[in-house]
């Protein structure tokens, strides 16, 4: 009888391990375990929206586990969120000061910041350009109805620098001294980003505003009137890991990505220029 109930133990112990029922063992020895699923919070400027919105897919693609959450907004305002103790893992802003705020806040270390992007100003008009901007002192023309960035943002700070640089320089000719205040005198809002002047340009609120170069690689529709490079003002994009992200490793990967030949290739598609050199 002993002997039976023994021999049916076995049996049934000799099943179970077959089956992979026992001990955990039902994981094959040469299997892969399933990647760790992370949700990377970037926090990026407003003007890195479509750029960022592919550098997340390429980078979800090569790592499997690994969500990107962006959170777009205008970059000073990204920093004073941060300053307020905002969670995140990653910080990409449209000009250096609100990177530096966030260093200064202790939410960056101080040697992590990269340059990894360049961006110029354009002119932009409503499709079919309505009321004839041609040239840039058309800017300055009385009833024009403008809209801008506000200067507490990095796209309303170069905008200001380029309107004191227009209003001193004599390239190109026709300007004059008070190029830049017969300029403000036709704004109609200030806006808290870049991308809120886009959006007014294109509906038709404003005659004209001034914005990023790559904002009309995603508005093909606007009309363009370049700024001579004597004249316009070079923003310089800066990314770094948050010191306190819980995911250092995913937060570092990710910057290492955006600052690699493929990420580089990704920015330049959607209208940013490379990083400068030094």
């Amino acid at each position: 009888m002993l002997r039976s109930v023994l021999t049916a133990l076995l049996s049934s112990l000799l099943l179970g391990l077959a089956a992979g029922t026992i001990g955990g063992c039902g994981v094959d020895a040469g299997s892969t375990p399933a990647p760790r699923s992370v949700t990377l919070t970037v926090f990026a400027a407003a003007s890195l929206a479509e750029a960022f919105e592919a550098v997340a897919e390429a980078y979800e693609a090569a790592h499997p586990g690994v969500t990107v959450q962006l959170h777009l907004a205008g970059s000073q305002q990204l920093a004073q969120q941060l300053r307020l103790g905002a969670p995140a893992d990653v910080l990409a802003t449209a000009g250096l000061p609100p990177m530096q705020a966030a260093v200064e806040a202790g939410r960056v270390d101080p040697g992590a910041p990269r340059a990894c992007a360049r961006n110029r100003l354009v002119a932009v008009a409503p499709a079919g350009n309505p009321v004839r901007l041609d040239r840039l002192a058309d800017l300055a023309r009385p009833g024009l109805r403008l809209v801008l960035a506000d200067a507490v943002v990095p796209a309303g700070a170069y905008t200001q620098a380029f309107l004191e640089k227009a209003s001193a320089h004599s390239v190109p000719p026709g300007l004059g001294v008070d190029f830049g205040d017969r300029v403000r005198a036709n704004v109609v809002s200030y806006e808290q980003n870049v991308r809120a002047v886009l959006t007014k340009v294109r509906l038709g609120e404003a005659d004209a505003g001034i914005v990023y170069a790559s904002d009309v690689v995603a508005a093909p529709d606007l009309v363009r009137l370049t700024i001579p490079e004597a004249l316009n003002v070079e923003a310089v994009y800066a990314i770094a890991p948050l010191a306190d992200s819980p995911r250092p490793a995913e937060a570092q990967a990710f910057v290492a990505f955006v600052c690699s030949p493929e990420g580089r290739r990704l920015l330049a598609r959607h209208g940013l220029l490379p990083p400068p050199a030094s």
